[in-house]
């Protein structure tokens, strides 16, 4: 089976690529190419394509890529009616009920039924500060009245 794809080409961080037809099971960067139709630079959009050669292999049966496709749709080429569109992929939330949207909603209450907090109260300094106390003696350890027993 015949694919259409494209083939990078170009140099470091400035890639330009050739529109290809090849074997499917080949891998792109391979060389073995069956025909090349077109050109395309992504820099400056500019596409060069020969439009016969890409409608009789699309007519014998080669796949296009979805890129390719792409291209050659917005370019004005008929894709067969078997060529079917891969679809839109969607990703998933891995943790969607951490999402902000799926938060409960915190319900405000009317600001005319809130009460009224009344500011708040110091305490009166009507005690002076008490004295420090002196701090207790030490009292004897309890090993020694257990020593003067014995004697």
């Amino acid at each position: 089976m015949l694919a259409i794809r494209m083939q990078r080409n170009g140099r470091t961080h400035y890639p330009t690529y050739r529109i290809v037809v090849q074997e499917a099971q080949r891998h792109p960067l391979s060389g073995r190419v069956v025909a090349e139709v077109g050109n395309y630079n992504p820099q400056t959009k500019q596409l060069t394509l020969n439009k016969e050669s890409v409608e009789k292999y699309l007519s014998n049966g080669a796949q296009p890529s979805s890129r390719v496709a792409f291209i050659l749709k917005k370019n004005g080429v008929k894709l067969p009616k078997w060529y079917k569109e891969p679809t839109k992929k969607q990703a998933a939330a891995k943790h969607a009920d951490k999402l902000r949207k799926n938060q409960p909603k915190e319900e405000a209450a009317p600001a005319e039924e809130t009460p009224v907090e009344a500011p708040a109260e110091e305490a009166p300094a009507e005690a002076p500060a008490e004295p420090a106390e002196a701090p207790a003696e030490p009292e004897a350890p309890a090993e020694a009245p257990a020593e003067e027993a014995k004697e």
